[in-house]
């Protein structure tokens, strides 16, 4: 079958399902840590590193997993990758110990590492010019709304099996996956001639780990923490240090002229910006429907479908006129809508209506479906084949840096906010650094105390936070706007261009390599 057929729409299913896995796995932990805590005895250090260990592991082994990639071909790394992942969501199902599970999850993060930006970097093979956005919307589009149906997920299986089941639902899905890929993902070699960079390899990864432990140091310690402060500190040194190298080194695992792309460099800026947004409403309307309105584990994934909806709409009317419009001008409108929903959303109050919610959150979600896509197709629409890999995985980590970063900061917004706003007078010491510490703390205090105008005080303080932080996302999301509008050319090429560049044998200045895109074949 050629490459027009339809096995690389089977292809494209299968890994969209490992993605659809990847993001579940991102958010489906934040439901089951109470029963963790309960059924593992887990302490609250050992609570966070059940989270960290994925997010540390994905943030230093991306950019190596792209350039492994390109330099041993994909369909290998991918296969390995899917088996690693499962075989790891096995271990984390059956764990009997916290520690147990920290390693199944650093196992986790390892797999996940090479599943997400390999599974991208063959699109650019797969699907040259105009279907390239339809594939990627495709998996894209999977990939994110992994993240708001883990609380649904999540609380279903909690409140049904056992507390394993979160992590066993992985195996059937990714066992279909690699057989799929197995069957229908052609060979896409590698490239030989591509040297390993380990100053680079090294140095990103340390920066990267140092980056965003500091940031997770941050949401839980604050900023002016001397871990936060050292640790981001470091980071920033080996980073500025990895920069240095690649503009030196003759085959850098980044080559700097990757940034001298208008597509590239506009399209992985907002594609983080989005991420920003998209973590931090993530992030605060979970809390606020169980704060506030006192949801359940699945009554709070329920409620977030609204911006599942909103997601597939908005990729599905993008996809349908994006032959006609530019991608600068789905960019903007889909920051606009998003702004549009968190700005009307900071009007939410304790006693509004779900409908009113469900409203703004699907506006959101519509922009997300418009931005993200096209945002990232602009970026992939930059690299060859050759060196899609690598390209694939640096816009990851800097949509994973993004993420976190959004979480951190709009997390200390939130509890700063919160904070100011309550009334502990008649609390003991230890209540009230309880009610400081989270407002789940403080609802627990209210009940044991039966105070009602306590649990009136924590209700419109934590709705003023959260309001505060719907703002600040309207607000970046309305930068992104003219960002947008500066960053992004009016034309964005459907070819991919290589922009790596080839070391001259002497060792002078690089040159530019046209970009050949050889044919596949499907069996």
């Amino acid at each position: 079958m050629s490459e027009t057929g339809s096995a690389r729409w089977w292809a494209l299913g299968a890994l969209s399902i490992t993605l659809l896995v990847v993001g579940l796995d991102i958010t489906v932990l934040n439901v089951a840590l109470p029963t963790l805590s309960r059924e593992l005895h887990a302490s609250s250090g050992q609570l966070q590193w059940f989270a960290d260990a994925y997010s540390l592991v994905l943030a230093a082994v991306l950019l190596p997993a792209g350039l492994l990639g390109d330099r041993f071909g994909a369909k290998r790394l991918l296969l390995g990758a899917l088996a690693v992942f499962g075989l790891s969501s096995l271990a984390c199902a059956y764990s009997g110990s916290p520690n147990g599970l920290i390693a199944a999850r650093v196992g986790l993060g390892l797999g996940a590492a090479f599943l997400t930006p390999l599974a991208i970097s063959v699109l650019t093979v797969l699907f040259p010019g105009a279907d390239r956005r339809r594939a990627l919307a495709m998996i894209v589009t999977a990939n994110t709304l992994g993240i708001p149906l883990g609380p649904i997920v999540g609380g279903w299986l909690l409140d049904h099996y056992w507390w394993g089941s979160i992590f066993l639902i992985n195996v059937p899905l990714i066992a279909i996956a690699l057989v799929a890929v197995a069957v229908l993902l052609p060979d896409i070699p590698g490239t030989s001639r591509l040297s390993l960079d380990v100053v680079g390899v090294v140095t990103s990864s340390a920066g990267l780990i140092a980056i965003t432990y500091g940031v997770i140091e941050a949401g839980q310690k604050g900023w002016g923490s001397a871990t936060t402060i050292g640790t981001l500190t470091a980071g920033a040194i080996v980073l500025a240090g990895f920069v240095a190298w690649q503009r030196r080194y003759s085959h850098p695992l980044v080559d700097p002229a990757l940034f001298r792309s208008r597509p590239f460099t506009g399209g992985a800026v907002l594609a983080t910006a989005l991420t920003f947004t998209m973590f931090g409403l993530i992030f605060v309307m979970p809390q606020f429907f169980q704060a506030v309105n006192g949801a359940d584990a699945f009554g709070t994934g329920l409620r977030l479908l609204p911006i599942i909806g909103g997601m597939i709409v908005g990729t599905r009317i993008s996809q349908r006129i994006a032959a006609r419009v530019e991608a600068r001008t789905l960019i903007v409108v889909g920051f606009t809508l998003v702004a549009v929903g968190a700005l009307v959303g900071s009007a939410t109050g304790a006693d509004t209506s779900y409908l009113f919610v469900g409203i703004w959150m699907g506006l959101a979600g519509a922009g997300l479906g418009f931005t993200l896509p096209a945002a990232m197709d602009a970026s992939l629409g930059a690299l060859a084949p050759a060196r899609a890999g690598t390209g694939s995985a640096l816009l990851m980590a800097m949509r994973q840096v993004g993420g976190a970063i959004g979480v951190a900061i709009l997390g200390t917004i939130l509890n700063s906010v919160y904070r100011s706003g309550l009334d502990l007078s008649g609390l003991s010491p230890a209540a009230a650094d309880a009610t400081r510490h989270s407002v789940t703390a403080g609802a627990q205090v209210a009940a044991q105390s039966g105070s009602t105008a306590l649990v009136e005080n924590l209700r419109s303080s934590f709705t003023h936070a959260v309001s505060t932080v719907l703002i600040v996302c309207g607000v970046i999301a309305a930068l992104g706007v003219p960002l947008a509008l500066w960053l992004m050319p009016h034309r964005v090429p459907t070819t991919p261009a290589d922009l790596s560049g080839t070391a001259d044998p002497a060792g002078g200045a690089q040159q530019p390599e046209v970009a050949r895109e050889q044919p596949l074949v499907f069996e």
